[in-house]
């Protein structure tokens, strides 16, 4: 069994604007499973963001755009000497379709900027990643740029799809919390319909 999370981050930009957008999807996670948990998320000027705390684990939403993540991220690791191991960032991912869900360990970005910017803070990419999926303009068959698409809203189908990965997400916290990732692993990637998109991966912005 790997170490349990200790800090879990759900990546997204602040601001009215874009809680509903495809790029929030981090975002929303981690407000659901603070709601599951009855964990109040604080403004905590230190740490860029809004904190709670379950347990030994704690719910970071930062307070800075996307592409700063790393720096709630590095302030509050470094303070609480969390591991890169320890972390687990929740966030939107254009390779799996609307509602895909995986969960891996280390791995590239794929040209996420909040991801690049939380491997720059913690000296590497071997956190922990939920990735979940809000589907690419092209696979879509949509014709807006990428950087349009994640900040816009997802279609009716694709926020049907989208709400049932966040409560599968929420069913899989005992499995996440106790650090039991193969355990989440069987439970978010055993839907074949949750599979991966066919094409080749593509950079978000």
């Amino acid at each position: 069994m790997d170490l349990p999370p200790r800090l879990i981050v759900g990546l997204g930009n602040p601001g009215p604007e874009y809680a509903a957008t495809r790029h929030n999807a981090g975002f929303r996670l981690l407000e659901a499973l603070a709601r599951k948990l009855g964990v109040a998320l604080s403004p905590q000027g230190r740490f860029f963001g809004n904190v709670g705390r379950v347990g030994d684990c704690w719910l970071l939403q930062p307070a800075t755009f996307m592409n700063r993540s790393g720096q709630a991220v590095g302030a509050l690791a470094r303070f609480y000497r969390i591991l890169p191991e320890e972390t687990l960032a929740l966030h939107d991912d254009l390779d799996l379709p609307p509602g895909g869900i995986r969960l891996k360990q280390g791995g590239g970005n794929g040209g996420h900027n909040g991801l690049k910017d939380i491997e720059a803070a913690l000296g590497g990419p071997g956190f922990w990643r939920l990735r979940l999926g809000v589907g690419h303009p092209r696979a879509l068959g949509l014709g807006q740029d990428v950087v349009d698409f994640v900040l816009a809203r997802p279609r009716a189908e694709e926020e049907a799809a989208l709400g049932i990965a966040l409560e599968r997400c929420l069913d899989a916290w005992r499995a996440l919390a106790a650090g039991d990732y193969a355990k989440a692993q069987r439970l978010l990637h055993g839907n074949p319909a949750q599979s991966q998109s066919p094409h080749p991966e593509r950079k978000p912005a």
